[in-house]
Protein backbone atom coordinates (compact mmCIF):
# COMPACT_ATOMS: atom_id res chain seq x y z
CA UNK A 1 0.00 0.00 0.00
CA UNK A 2 1.12 3.54 -0.76
CA UNK A 3 2.20 5.20 2.33
CA UNK A 4 0.08 8.39 2.48
CA UNK A 5 1.56 12.04 4.02
CA UNK A 6 -0.77 14.56 5.17
CA UNK A 7 0.03 17.94 3.87
CA UNK A 8 -0.47 20.38 6.94
CA UNK A 9 -0.99 23.44 4.44
CA UNK A 10 -4.57 21.92 3.10
CA UNK A 11 -5.65 19.35 5.91
CA UNK A 12 -7.19 19.68 9.00
CA UNK A 13 -7.34 24.60 7.89
CA UNK A 14 -10.41 24.71 11.20
CA UNK A 15 -6.71 23.99 13.17
CA UNK A 16 -4.34 26.26 14.17
CA UNK A 17 -1.12 24.98 12.15
CA UNK A 18 0.83 23.76 14.82
CA UNK A 19 -2.16 21.27 16.17
CA UNK A 20 -2.67 19.94 13.05
CA UNK A 21 0.27 17.81 13.74
CA UNK A 22 -1.66 15.80 16.45
CA UNK A 23 -5.00 15.35 13.99
CA UNK A 24 -2.55 13.87 11.41
CA UNK A 25 -1.29 11.27 13.56
CA UNK A 26 -5.14 10.56 15.23
CA UNK A 27 -6.06 9.62 11.35
CA UNK A 28 -3.52 7.09 11.09
CA UNK A 29 -0.85 9.12 9.10
CA UNK A 30 2.82 8.73 9.42
CA UNK A 31 4.13 11.62 7.29
CA UNK A 32 3.85 15.01 6.99
CA UNK A 33 4.12 17.66 4.17
CA UNK A 34 3.57 21.55 3.77
CA UNK A 35 3.81 24.39 1.76
CA UNK A 36 6.96 26.43 4.04
CA UNK A 37 8.05 25.62 7.26
CA UNK A 38 9.67 29.16 7.96
CA UNK A 39 7.44 30.61 10.07
CA UNK A 40 8.58 28.57 13.21
CA UNK A 41 11.62 27.85 14.56
CA UNK A 42 13.48 24.49 13.10
CA UNK A 43 13.29 23.28 16.84
CA UNK A 44 9.24 23.77 17.07
CA UNK A 45 8.39 21.76 14.23
CA UNK A 46 10.59 19.03 15.07
CA UNK A 47 9.51 19.03 18.67
CA UNK A 48 5.71 18.43 16.95
CA UNK A 49 7.21 15.78 14.82
CA UNK A 50 8.59 13.68 17.15
CA UNK A 51 6.05 14.11 20.13
CA UNK A 52 3.45 12.99 17.56
CA UNK A 53 6.08 10.21 15.51
CA UNK A 54 5.74 11.56 12.40
CA UNK A 55 8.12 11.91 9.49
CA UNK A 56 8.74 15.81 7.94
CA UNK A 57 8.36 13.93 4.02
CA UNK A 58 8.55 16.93 2.07
CA UNK A 59 8.58 20.84 1.90
CA UNK A 60 9.57 23.75 -0.36
CA UNK A 61 12.32 26.09 -0.13
CA UNK A 62 11.41 29.74 -0.04
CA UNK A 63 9.75 30.90 -3.38
CA UNK A 64 11.18 34.06 -2.72
CA UNK A 65 12.98 36.33 -0.23
CA UNK A 66 16.69 36.28 1.17
CA UNK A 67 15.97 34.50 4.95
CA UNK A 68 13.01 33.26 7.35
CA UNK A 69 11.52 36.74 7.66
CA UNK A 70 10.81 37.43 3.94
CA UNK A 71 9.50 33.79 2.86
CA UNK A 72 5.60 35.07 3.86
CA UNK A 73 6.10 38.32 2.50
CA UNK A 74 7.59 36.93 -1.11
CA UNK A 75 4.66 34.42 -1.23
CA UNK A 76 2.28 36.92 -0.66
CA UNK A 77 3.44 39.18 -3.28
CA UNK A 78 3.13 36.69 -5.53
CA UNK A 79 6.34 34.87 -5.91
CA UNK A 80 6.53 31.33 -6.90
CA UNK A 81 10.01 30.62 -6.77
CA UNK A 82 13.65 32.01 -7.83
CA UNK A 83 14.66 28.98 -10.20
CA UNK A 84 14.74 30.32 -13.53
CA UNK A 85 14.57 34.11 -12.91
CA UNK A 86 17.28 36.09 -13.91
CA UNK A 87 19.23 38.29 -11.31
CA UNK A 88 17.99 36.23 -8.81
CA UNK A 89 20.77 33.40 -8.70
CA UNK A 90 22.08 34.66 -5.35
CA UNK A 91 18.42 35.05 -3.76
CA UNK A 92 17.97 31.34 -4.88
CA UNK A 93 21.25 30.09 -3.02
CA UNK A 94 20.38 32.14 0.27
CA UNK A 95 16.53 30.11 -0.52
CA UNK A 96 18.36 26.54 -0.81
CA UNK A 97 20.60 27.12 2.56
CA UNK A 98 18.01 28.12 4.57
CA UNK A 99 15.71 24.92 3.37
CA UNK A 100 18.77 22.65 3.81
CA UNK A 101 19.19 23.76 7.57
CA UNK A 102 15.78 23.39 7.94
CA UNK A 103 15.43 20.03 6.08
CA UNK A 104 18.62 18.58 8.53
CA UNK A 105 17.12 19.47 11.86
CA UNK A 106 13.80 18.16 10.60
CA UNK A 107 15.67 15.32 9.39
CA UNK A 108 13.80 15.63 5.94
CA UNK A 109 15.29 13.48 2.74
CA UNK A 110 13.90 16.32 0.26
CA UNK A 111 13.60 20.30 -0.75
CA UNK A 112 11.03 21.08 -3.51
CA UNK A 113 12.48 24.28 -5.23
CA UNK A 114 9.87 25.82 -7.61
CA UNK A 115 10.51 26.74 -10.78
CA UNK A 116 9.40 30.47 -10.30
CA UNK A 117 6.79 32.59 -12.67
CA UNK A 118 8.27 32.99 -16.61
CA UNK A 119 9.12 36.59 -16.83
CA UNK A 120 7.43 38.79 -19.51
CA UNK A 121 10.05 39.23 -22.57
CA UNK A 122 12.19 36.71 -21.34
CA UNK A 123 12.65 33.45 -23.99
CA UNK A 124 11.89 30.55 -22.75
CA UNK A 125 15.27 29.29 -23.27
CA UNK A 126 17.54 31.62 -21.40
CA UNK A 127 14.69 30.66 -18.32
CA UNK A 128 15.49 27.09 -18.60
CA UNK A 129 19.95 27.61 -18.67
CA UNK A 130 19.57 29.99 -15.61
CA UNK A 131 16.99 27.02 -14.23
CA UNK A 132 19.65 24.18 -15.02
CA UNK A 133 22.55 26.01 -13.72
CA UNK A 134 20.61 26.32 -10.31
CA UNK A 135 19.23 23.25 -9.99
CA UNK A 136 22.59 21.71 -10.47
CA UNK A 137 24.32 23.95 -7.81
CA UNK A 138 21.20 23.13 -5.32
CA UNK A 139 21.70 19.21 -5.94
CA UNK A 140 25.55 19.59 -5.18
CA UNK A 141 24.82 21.28 -1.61
CA UNK A 142 21.86 19.06 -1.17
CA UNK A 143 24.11 16.18 -1.77
CA UNK A 144 26.48 16.81 0.99
CA UNK A 145 23.58 16.21 3.40
CA UNK A 146 22.26 12.99 1.71
CA UNK A 147 19.26 14.92 1.00
CA UNK A 148 17.31 14.53 -2.72
CA UNK A 149 16.19 17.87 -4.94
CA UNK A 150 12.44 17.86 -6.52
CA UNK A 151 11.37 20.10 -9.27
CA UNK A 152 7.27 20.17 -9.87
CA UNK A 153 5.43 20.65 -12.96
CA UNK A 154 2.06 22.29 -11.70
CA UNK A 155 -0.37 23.38 -14.22
CA UNK A 156 -1.08 26.73 -15.22
CA UNK A 157 -4.80 26.75 -14.77
CA UNK A 158 -3.64 26.89 -10.90
CA UNK A 159 -0.59 28.89 -11.15
CA UNK A 160 -0.21 30.69 -14.72
CA UNK A 161 2.67 31.87 -16.15
CA UNK A 162 4.61 28.72 -14.03
CA UNK A 163 7.80 28.13 -15.80
CA UNK A 164 7.54 23.80 -15.81
CA UNK A 165 4.14 22.63 -16.58
CA UNK A 166 5.07 19.29 -18.37
CA UNK A 167 6.12 16.15 -16.88
CA UNK A 168 7.90 15.28 -20.28
CA UNK A 169 9.71 18.68 -19.47
CA UNK A 170 10.74 17.58 -15.77
CA UNK A 171 12.40 14.42 -16.70
CA UNK A 172 14.65 15.52 -19.77
CA UNK A 173 15.51 18.78 -17.22
CA UNK A 174 16.84 16.04 -14.66
CA UNK A 175 18.37 13.80 -17.21
CA UNK A 176 19.94 17.10 -18.43
CA UNK A 177 21.59 18.29 -14.80
CA UNK A 178 22.34 14.55 -14.36
CA UNK A 179 22.23 14.95 -10.79
CA UNK A 180 21.50 11.38 -8.95
CA UNK A 181 19.59 13.09 -6.02
CA UNK A 182 17.17 15.83 -8.54
CA UNK A 183 14.00 13.93 -9.11
CA UNK A 184 10.23 14.59 -9.58
CA UNK A 185 7.80 15.27 -7.85
CA UNK A 186 5.15 14.40 -9.82
CA UNK A 187 1.48 15.33 -8.49
CA UNK A 188 -1.14 13.47 -10.46
CA UNK A 189 -3.99 16.58 -10.36
CA UNK A 190 -1.56 18.80 -12.25
CA UNK A 191 -0.80 16.46 -14.44
CA UNK A 192 -4.21 15.38 -15.16
CA UNK A 193 -5.07 18.92 -15.91
CA UNK A 194 -2.31 19.87 -18.14
CA UNK A 195 -1.70 16.72 -20.03
CA UNK A 196 -4.39 13.68 -18.64
CA UNK A 197 -3.05 10.16 -19.65
CA UNK A 198 -2.09 9.73 -16.63
CA UNK A 199 -1.83 5.82 -15.64
CA UNK A 200 0.92 5.62 -18.37
CA UNK A 201 2.87 8.98 -17.27
CA UNK A 202 2.80 7.00 -13.57
CA UNK A 203 3.91 3.84 -15.16
CA UNK A 204 6.34 5.60 -17.35
CA UNK A 205 8.28 7.72 -14.85
CA UNK A 206 7.88 5.89 -11.88
CA UNK A 207 9.35 3.29 -13.30
CA UNK A 208 12.31 5.33 -14.18
CA UNK A 209 14.06 5.66 -11.22
CA UNK A 210 13.31 9.95 -11.65
CA UNK A 211 10.58 10.19 -9.51
CA UNK A 212 11.17 11.19 -5.99
CA UNK A 213 7.66 11.90 -4.50
CA UNK A 214 3.93 11.35 -5.17
CA UNK A 215 0.85 14.37 -4.75
CA UNK A 216 -2.48 13.66 -5.51
CA UNK A 217 -5.95 15.20 -5.10
CA UNK A 218 -9.38 14.85 -6.98
CA UNK A 219 -10.04 16.63 -10.59
CA UNK A 220 -11.16 19.07 -10.98
CA UNK A 221 -12.26 20.62 -7.60
CA UNK A 222 -8.86 20.08 -5.73
CA UNK A 223 -10.84 17.78 -3.00
CA UNK A 224 -10.75 14.30 -1.84
CA UNK A 225 -9.32 11.88 -4.50
CA UNK A 226 -12.61 9.74 -4.27
CA UNK A 227 -14.32 13.04 -6.03
CA UNK A 228 -13.72 13.68 -9.63
CA UNK A 229 -12.35 12.17 -12.81
CA UNK A 230 -9.17 10.52 -11.93
CA UNK A 231 -9.47 6.40 -10.38
CA UNK A 232 -7.17 6.64 -7.75
CA UNK A 233 -8.07 3.07 -6.56
CA UNK A 234 -7.01 2.43 -9.95
CA UNK A 235 -3.62 4.50 -9.49
CA UNK A 236 -2.72 3.07 -6.29
CA UNK A 237 -2.49 -0.13 -7.17
CA UNK A 238 -0.09 0.43 -10.33
CA UNK A 239 1.73 2.76 -7.44
CA UNK A 240 1.92 -0.64 -5.34
CA UNK A 241 2.76 -3.11 -8.49
CA UNK A 242 6.03 -0.70 -9.69
CA UNK A 243 6.55 -0.37 -6.09
CA UNK A 244 7.26 -4.01 -6.04
CA UNK A 245 9.40 -4.15 -9.25
CA UNK A 246 11.68 -1.36 -8.69
CA UNK A 247 12.04 -1.11 -4.94
CA UNK A 248 10.06 2.87 -5.13
CA UNK A 249 9.41 3.51 -1.38
CA UNK A 250 8.54 7.18 -1.77
CA UNK A 251 5.58 9.18 -0.45
CA UNK A 252 2.18 10.17 -1.66
CA UNK A 253 1.34 13.64 -0.55
CA UNK A 254 -2.41 14.27 -0.07
CA UNK A 255 -2.26 17.82 -1.11
CA UNK A 256 -6.20 18.58 -1.71
CA UNK A 257 -8.39 20.72 -0.22
CA UNK A 258 -11.23 19.03 2.41
CA UNK A 259 -14.56 19.11 0.64
CA UNK A 260 -16.20 20.33 3.52
CA UNK A 261 -13.53 23.10 3.78
CA UNK A 262 -12.82 24.72 7.80
CA UNK A 263 -15.53 22.40 8.96
CA UNK A 264 -14.79 21.42 12.30
CA UNK A 265 -13.78 17.60 11.60
CA UNK A 266 -14.16 17.76 8.32
CA UNK A 267 -10.67 16.41 7.17
CA UNK A 268 -11.03 13.44 9.67
CA UNK A 269 -14.70 12.96 7.74
CA UNK A 270 -12.81 13.04 4.34
CA UNK A 271 -10.65 10.70 4.87
CA UNK A 272 -13.08 7.99 4.58
CA UNK A 273 -11.23 7.04 0.90
CA UNK A 274 -8.05 6.44 3.19
CA UNK A 275 -10.00 3.95 5.45
CA UNK A 276 -11.47 1.76 2.60
CA UNK A 277 -8.24 1.53 0.78
CA UNK A 278 -6.41 0.57 4.07
CA UNK A 279 -9.01 -1.79 4.88
CA UNK A 280 -9.18 -3.42 1.03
Amino acid sequence: MPRFAANLSFLYPELPFLDRFEAAARDGFEGVEYLFPYGYEPGTLSARLKQFGLQQVLFNAPAGGWDAAGVDPAWNGGMRGTACLPGHEEEFRAGVHLALRYAETLQCPRVHCMAGLLPEGLAREEARAIYVSNLRWAAAEAVKLGMEVLIEPINLRDMPGFFLNRQDDAHAIVQEVGAPNLKMQMDLYHCQITEGDVASKLRRYLSSGHVGHLQIAGVPERHEPDVGELNYPYLFQWIDEVSAQTAWSGWVGCEYRPAEGAAPGGTSRGLEWLRRWRSS
